[in-house]
């Protein structure tokens, strides 16, 4: 089960160098959404958000920025990173969507369908002399 601590999560957008104005912009921007901390940080075309997973992603907040015409960094190593928050926020917010594992009612046909499905003898708990003997 995802505790509160699990859902906040604090993440660095990276843009590009050009346009020069765009991390300022994106900042006035950011800032004016519910439940979304935006700052700046010391390093160079670089903003610190702060989100709780069931209002945002970091995925739909990037998208919003390009769809703006923001430039966000697209080098190799850091689309990589990226790529891997998205997904783990992505598992994070659908396992949220589920309300029980759903095999707990059902347990019982599971194990009779996946054992009906795999091929075994008549005897297989018996000793193998005494199988011949019906």
């Amino acid at each position: 089960m995802n505790n509160s601590y699990d859902l906040e999560k604090r993440r660095e957008l990276l843009f590009t160098a050009e346009p020069a104005d765009q991390v300022t912009r994106a900042l006035t921007i950011l800032k004016g959404l519910a439940n979304l901390k935006t700052e700046r940080t010391d390093k160079a075309h670089t903003l610190e958000i702060r989100y709780n997973l069931r209002d945002y992603t970091l995925a739909g907040l990037e998208h919003a920025l390009e769809q703006e015409g923001f430039n966000l960094d697209h080098s190799f190593l850091h689309q990589i990173g990226r790529n891997i928050i998205h997904y783990c926020e992505d598992t994070c917010r659908h396992n949220m969507e589920i309300r029980g594992h759903v095999t707990k009612k059902n347990e019982k046909d599971v194990f009779v369908e996946v054992c009906g499905q795999h091929p075994h003898k008549e005897h297989a708990g018996q000793p193998p002399e005494l199988r011949e003997y019906e």
